[in-house]
């Protein structure tokens, strides 16, 4: 059976803006889920669900 990603960068009790500028965190966390995924730890449709779900993070901090 194959991981979850760990989403290490990111914590979801807190907004992007809150660290990190939006950009920098968004480039952290894509970033970390592609090495997992060039390392074995997750599959191509996991990695691809958490990078979606950065960009949409991004999107709403944008937003604001």
């Amino acid at each position: 059976m194959i991981p979850e990603p760990t989403n290490e960068c990111h914590d979801n009790n807190s907004s992007m803006t809150d660290a990190e500028p939006p950009l920098d965190e968004f480039f952290d966390d894509v970033d970390t889920a592609l090495a997992e995924y060039d390392k074995g730890y997750v599959d191509a449709d996991a990695t691809l669900q958490v990078v979606r779900s950065h960009v949409e993070e991004l999107r709403e901090a944008l937003k604001e």
